[in-house]
């Protein structure tokens, strides 16, 4: 079977062919500005490691499908004779809110219920919306599937999932931890389990995806028990723009001292803080590196503090699951920067965190980079969000278990 892997945003369309018999990526693409001028799609056949640029107007994501689709059967750039080899289509969704907590074949009970889901997800969910209704115009006879961002986390218990606030908000409004990530964390979970060759629900894992978007979560014998995004994707570590936890009291006290609207603090909050708040610099953790090395001081404090905030939620999760087996770092940062990792696990050798200094500088591959004499397995394990939702989709339409 060979699915296509839609990541739909606002304007653009991310793609990816993946035959599900050798797990490889036949062909992958991103479709920008859609709905503006100036849109382009950029295939690449990934057998024929070729790269090919269409510049075409796309006024709605109908238009981009109808690209993607002309693209992948190409005689020149593509990499299938015709749409029938198309198993399924596979969704990235980003809230499933609590009404799913698994993967879901599409049928219009299901997209009213997304529907139902979008307030909790303005900016993403619409999208997604209008990527599967775009494919559903083009490949009326393909299956779709949903794979969402917070089914993952939907096994944590009430204990963390609540706020304390007045229990009649989450009664009305589902104001709560939802928890973002969740096809990542659980992609390197059990990625993770196969490098240790032992069962998933023999282990505690934690899993750091770390970016500039970064959340942690605690995976208890394959489950998700605790995790540090929360009612959005703003609480947690300290992010590339974004805040991570803060007291929230400190929202009113700069509306007031800055005359700033609700709005405005949320803006300031998700794309004006972070390391980029804090150094002034960047939010690209290359920047951050290459200024602190330069003397940087703010550039310095501003790692310091990203690395100290997922040090502290490693030590909390550990607690949360009574000890832990495997720490897992994933993502642009988590996979790549050698540096961050080893901050993040000095002083933790108290609790059986030791890494190789030569394992921890290689990249680019699943590996072990614990030390001999470490007791707690620290692993390096690239993402595959996209595989994950094919493998869910395959799942899924062969109604496999």
């Amino acid at each position: 079977m060979k699915v296509l892997v839609i990541n739909a945003g606002s304007s653009s369309l991310k793609y990816q062919l993946i035959d599900m018999d050798s797990m490889e990526v036949m062909a992958k693409g991103l479709c920008e500005r859609i709905g503006i001028e100036g849109s382009k799609l950029t295939h690449k056949n990934t057998a024929k490691k070729s790269e090919t640029v269409f510049e075409k107007p796309m006024k709605n994501h109908s238009d981009a499908i109808s690209m993607v689709v002309d693209a992948l059967v190409s005689p020149e750039c593509g990499v299938i004779s015709d749409m029938s080899e198309i198993g399924a289509v596979g969704h990235r969704v980003v809230h499933g809110s609590e009404i799913f907590a698994d993967s879901c074949i599409i049928n219009d009970d299901v997209k009213k219920a997304l529907e139902l889901c979008s307030p909790l997800a303005p900016l993403h969910n619409p999208a997604n919306i209008i990527g599967i209704e775009a494919c559903e115009k083009i490949m009326p006879d393909v299956p779709q599937v949903a794979v969402f961002d917070t089914a993952f986390h939907q096994t944590m218990p009430k204990k963390a999932y609540m706020y304390a606030l007045p229990y009649e908000l989450y009664e009305k409004h589902k104001i709560r931890k939802f928890g973002f990530h969740g096809t990542s964390h659980r992609f390197v979970s059990q990625e993770a389990a196969k490098l240790l060759n032992k069962p998933i629900e023999d282990l505690k894992i934690i899993t750091c995806h770390l970016g500039n978007g970064s959340s942690v979560s605690a995976v208890d014998h394959g489950k998700c028990i605790d995790t540090s995004m929360g009612f959005t994707p703003l609480d947690g570590v300290i992010m590339g723009t974004r805040t991570g936890s803060m007291d929230p009291a400190v929202v009113t006290y700069i509306m007031d001292k800055e005359n700033m609207t609700a709005k405005e603090v949320d803006l300031l909050m998700n794309k004006k803080s972070g390391v980029y708040g804090v150094s002034g610099v960047s939010s690209d953790f290359r920047d951050l590196t290459k200024a602190s090395k330069e003397g940087n001081e703010r550039a310095a404090l501003a790692l310091d503090m990203f690395t100290y905030s997922v040090k502290k939620l490693i030590g909390a999760y550990a607690a949360a699951m009574g000890g832990v087996d495997a720490v897992v770092f994933t993502a642009g940062v988590g996979e790549n920067d050698a540096a961050a990792r080893k901050s993040i696990v000095e002083g933790l050798e108290f609790m059986g965190i030791k890494i190789d200094d030569e394992a921890n500088n290689q990249r680019g591959k699943a590996i072990d980079i614990s030390s001999a004499d470490s007791t707690v397995k620290t692993l390096v394990i690239p993402t595959n969000e996209e595989l994950m939702i094919a493998m869910d989709t395959k799942r899924l339409i062969n109604n496999e278990i």
